[in-house]
Formats: C-alpha cells, structure tokens, sequence
C-alpha cells in the first residue's frame, strides 16, 4: 500500500471528554536471552520494569541488544518520525522500521509468519479491532508500563496485552489556494463546486482512515454506531454526482493538486498544513460538525520478540511525558492527556495548536466496529461502482 499509511478501523471507547476538551538484529531469536538483573525473569517474559531490577537494568538490557525491530511506522503519521529519532538519540538503540506504509494485518502477518526470526517485528502499532483480535490469537505479550495508571481503564487491556497511546478526529482538508470556499461539513461535500475534489486516505475495507471517513459520512446522515450504511449511501451520491475523487488521498497528490479535499484524521491533516506552508499551500483543516468520529490506535509487544528488552523499553518511552507529548506535537490527542494535564506535564503550546472540536464525538464498540467492518467490506465496491 501507499503513503500514507493504512490501517485497520479501531474503536475508540475510551477516549475522555477531558481529553478531547484539551483538544499512529542482535539478540537471540527465540527473544528469551536478556536475563533479568532483579527478579531473575527474562525481557521475554517481563511484564514490567520492575521484574528486569527496574529501569536502568531494563535500559542496560535494551542497549545490549542495540536495535528494535518495529514495522509500519511512516515518519509522517502521528510524528512517528520525531519518536523514532528521540529514541535513537536518547538510548543509542537503531530503531529499524520496516514497510512504513503497511497496514494492521500486514503487522500481524509478521508476526505470525517470522515466529523464531530476528527480523520480525519487536512491537506493532494496531488498529484497536486488530489489537484485540492479535491478543486473542495469543501472540502478544503482557507488559505495564511505569505510567499505566494514567492510561484509562477502558483504553486498554487489563493483562496488559494492548493500551492505546494516541488518537484523533475524522477531518476534512482543503487546498484553500485551489479551492475558492473550503467544506467544514460532510452536507458541503456534495455540492456542485466540489465536483471531481474529494478523496479519501485508502480504501475503507483496508484503511483506518477512510474507514472513519465512512463511519463519519453515516452519523452525518442519519447513521448509528449500529448502522452505517447511511455512510455508504452517501459516497454512492458523492460517487454519482461526480464529487467522488478515486485517488488515494496522499501528501504528494495533494501537492500535485490531484486532491485537493482529503478526508482523513485531523492529526495528519493538521500535519499536512505545518507541512505545506512552507510549500506555498493553504491547507485548511476542520472537524466536520455533523459527523463526529474519533478513534485511538494500539500499541503491543509481539510475545515472540527477537529484541525483548528493547520492546518494553520502547514502550516506557512512548508512555512517559517526553513520548506522549511528541505525538501531541504531531497534532494527535495522547491517551494521557487528561492525566498529563493534571500533573502539568502536558506541552501546553501543543494541545492548544490542536484543531477545534466541538459537541461529543461517537464511539462505537467492538461488536459495533465488526458489524460495520463486514458491512463496508461486502457494500464498498458496489457503493462507489
């Protein structure tokens, strides 16, 4: 797949309104090697720092090994790009990120298909239904990170098998320099004006993004968390009255001028924008008021990780105040936000740069996001023919 990258639709029933108001090779490979300096367990089987003798062992133990092997991280997707080159810079370890553009399943297929191998990947970054079906699998292991009292209990996994770390809104993006008036809501999208204009970021039976999209378009048209067709029957009208663009929506067509309207995640939106200014381009980002949706991401260790230590220590970093506010930094709502706010570790300038919201957005559940999962699979194609 393309950049930017797909993912799988993920349920976000966790995310606060708080939060939202403030408001992606030298171990053995059987991962069992790094022997603890505290309780005696191995990084493999550590299900937090304090079993390794605490974070200067697990730190010891990370260097060791020297690289993490991680897979579908875009340097564009949430500022991965800063996290991956603060974690290099902090701890001396080579973060090696294989197929950035990669989907969720692609994600759970390496770990499935290189079990024993030291190019598999040490930790994944899921689309929340596929974190939740990769746990049931048995293929992940069970890790607390020193600040998992700050994630809220409905984002993550009691076992500590999956948390979430970060979050956002379904956004509309608009080359305000191509585009004589910017849509703000998905009722604009199918105006006359627009004709030939609206993208999508990927297709939405493979796509976390367009999923939303769809998930978005439904509850802006009548739609329920337990209905989206009315998601669908809106793209066949966009698709009908010519509105419809079928290129994925990336930052080189938007430069190109090939889609000037994505509809996609506001943190990756309100990055293009940061990004663009300096191009010349005016790219405008609004939450769409009649259509709220907002999802988090996944993050879990492969139970199978060739670099164990280094998989538990790449959490520690992503979940500590210095991790956290870098995705802020990237325009995406932190699952500790709320938390961060109260012990004012939060980047204040950051979440005060995040894209306006307003009103309560929807959030649907697991069985609600499977429904709507088979539903956009089987209606898709037909919808946008």
């Amino acid at each position: 797949m393309t950049a930017p990258r797909v993912r799988a639709a993920a349920a976000a029933v966790g995310l606060t309104a708080a939060a939202l108001a403030l408001t992606a090779c030298g171990s053995s490979s059987s991962g069992t090697s790094t022997s603890g300096a505290g309780g005696g367990k191995s990084a493999a089987t550590a299900t937090s720092a304090a079993d390794l003798g605490g974070m200067d062992a697990l730190v010891a133990a990370a260097k060791k090994e020297g690289t993490l092997n991680a897979i579908a991280l875009p340097p564009d997707w949430a500022n991965y790009g800063a996290l991956i080159a603060a974690f290099e810079k902090k701890y001396g370890i080579k973060v090696a990120d294989e197929n950035p553009d990669g989907a969720s399943q692609d994600e759970i297929n390496a770990i499935t298909s290189r079990k024993g191998q030291n190019r598999a990947p040490d930790v994944v970054d899921l689309g929340n239904s596929f974190a939740l079906s990769a746990a049931s699998q048995g293929i992940l292991a069970p890790y607390k990170v020193a600040t998992w009292d700050d994630i809220p209990a409905a984002q993550k996994d009691a076992g500590g098998l999956r948390y979430d770390d970060y979050g956002g809104y379904v956004s509309i993006g608009c080359d305000a320099k191509h585009v004589t008036v910017c849509p703000t809501t998905f009722a604009d999208l199918l105006k006359p004006e627009y004709k030939g204009k609206v993208a999508l970021n990927g297709d939405p039976t493979k796509s976390g993004s367009a999923f939303g999209g769809v998930f978005a378009a439904s509850l802006a048209n009548g739609g329920s968390l337990d209905d989206i067709r009315p998601g669908l029957d809106f793209f066949h009208k966009l698709k009908a009255n010519g509105n419809f663009n079928p290129v994925e929506s990336t930052p080189a067509t938007v430069e190109k001028g090939e889609t000037p309207i994505s509809i996609d995640w506001d943190y990756l939106n309100a990055g293009y924008a940061k990004e663009f200014a300096a191009k010349g381009l005016d790219w405008k980002v609004a939450v769409p008021s009649d259509g709220q949706y907002a999802q988090y991401y996944s993050q879990a260790i492969n139970k199978y990780a060739p670099h164990p230590a280094a998989a538990r220590l790449w959490e520690e970093f992503l979940y500590s105040p210095e991790g956290q506010n870098l995705w802020l930094q990237g325009f995406s709502r932190p699952v500790e936000m709320t938390a961060m706010a109260a012990k004012n570790t939060i980047d204040q300038a950051a979440a005060a740069a995040l894209p306006p919201v307003t009103g309560t957005p929807a959030f649907p559940t697991s069985a609600q996001t499977d429904a709507a999962q088979k539903a956009v699979l089987a209606g898709w194609a037909k919808a946008v023919s």
